[in-house]
């Protein structure tokens, strides 16, 4: 069952349904909302705080993140109306965040906002996180303007927030499947909505939701907000398919025709760890076609990537070596407990992440003490669940919003 699963995860990994190509902890930043707030008062553009840039149509946003000032994580830097073609205002943001190494850097993303006039405590915010897409910049939903997942919850009222991660539409690497960079750009994208005001008119409540990679970045979003976030009000998070088991992928990286996420994975973690060298992973001919995960998205990735033999391109030892075993646990969701309950969702045909390996997740995080529910749908696949599940989802998050007590499997089944 090990090998089926480290190969089925690194073989497929987290590709999102709707892609357009099929160090140490930091300490807690100062609330933005509140650095802003009286910035507001003074007077800025459109109803936003003085000193976020409001952006023409035809202006470059991502340019803005070459040369950045001093800001907190989350503090927003510039917004841009865009055309997603939702029935909301739709607004790409620039933001402060922090790498890995504490470098202030600037992660992109979009804000949705439902039509009409928030109620007087704001609306609650849904902080969306998206599956596989690629790393390059091209990729990033921010760009592509991809955000039908938000439809189901702008109907409910919330604003939707969606990070296009770390690097992924803005200077440098994004380092793919990074618990803690990706849960970072989860929760400063809340903040960022937040200190824009009442022109957003995000209120207090926070629930996070992804799909793939996505339900990675929103389980380690949720374990690292008390940390990295404290002031916000994370009520509730739906993980989707989240990748987990990673340790298994040390023995068996790279194997198979799906072999080519592991040239996102190599790339991505070189860009978040110094110690790491992709030649120690890869043969001269890998090393030569690394560069394709700039160039395009995943279809354009496996193209690239691929090669008659695994040999070719992946050195017999692999990711044995240290640190490569260790920071595959240190990305493994579920270690640890988070700020809210848990539901985790997950199709019984699952061809991308095994459903097996959801399993063994909600039993790691019973040890560790969190609530968490499964929900598993038989007949749904990866893509499917996602509609299979969506009025189970729908109810959970109104529970949660309303302060029912979540349902836990693990109180269910003694303590776990």
């Amino acid at each position: 069952m090990a090998v089926a699963v480290a190969v089925a995860l690194v073989l497929t990994a987290c590709r999102d349904d709707g892609a357009s190509d099929d160090a140490d902890q930091e300490p807690a930043a100062t609330s933005p909302t509140e650095a802003t707030a009286d910035d507001g008062e003074a007077g800025g553009t459109d109803g936003f705080p003085a000193g976020v840039a409001v952006l023409d149509a035809d202006d470059d946003l991502y340019a803005l993140a070459e040369d950045l000032g001093p800001g907190e994580p989350g503090q927003p830097i510039a917004v841009q109306a865009v055309d997603a073609g939702l029935d909301a205002t739709v607004w790409r943001v620039l933001h402060h965040s922090r790498s890995l190494d504490g470098e202030d850097i600037a992660v992109s993303g979009l804000v949705a906002v439902p039509e009409g006039e928030p109620p007087k405590d704001g609306r609650p915010v849904a902080s969306w996180a998206h599956g596989t897409t690629g790393i390059a910049d091209e990729c990033a939903p921010s760009r592509t303007l991809e955000l039908a997942a938000a439809t189901p919850l702008l109907a409910r009222g919330m604003v939707v927030v969606a990070t296009d991660y770390e690097g992924l539409g803005t200077p440098g690497r994004h380092p793919y499947l990074v618990g803690e960079s990706q849960g970072r750009g989860v929760l400063d994208v809340v903040r960022a909505a937040q200190a824009l005001g009442p022109a957003i008119g995000a209120g207090e409540q926070v629930v996070l939701w992804g799909h793939s990679q996505g339900g990675h970045a929103v389980l380690f979003a949720n374990e690292i907000a008390a940390e990295w976030a404290p002031e916000l009000e994370v009520v509730g998070t739906v993980a989707g398919a989240p990748p987990s088991q990673l340790p298994l992928m040390a023995d068996f990286i790279g194997d198979g025709p799906g072999g080519f996420f592991l040239a996102m994975v190599v790339a991505g973690w070189a860009e978040a760890y110094d110690e790491l060298d992709p030649a120690d992973v890869l043969t001269p001919t890998g090393l030569e076609r690394l560069d394709a995960v700039d160039d395009g998205c995943v279809r354009h990735v496996a193209e690239t990537w691929g090669a008659p033999t695994t040999e070719d391109l992946i050195r017999p030892e692999g990711a044995e070596a240290e640190p490569w075993p260790r920071l595959f646990v240190e990305n493994d969701p579920g270690r640890r407990a988070g700020t809210s309950p848990v539901l985790v969702i997950h199709g019984g045909q699952d061809e991308i992440v095994p459903v097996v390996t959801s399993g063994l997740l909600v039993d790691g995080m019973c040890r560790v003490g969190q609530p968490v529910q499964r929900l598993v749908y038989d007949d749904a696949d990866h893509t499917s669940v996602v509609p299979s599940s969506l009025g189970d989802m729908l109810d959970w998050i109104d529970d949660r919003l309303a302060g029912q007590p979540a349902p836990d499997d693990c109180a269910a089944a003694g303590g776990g």
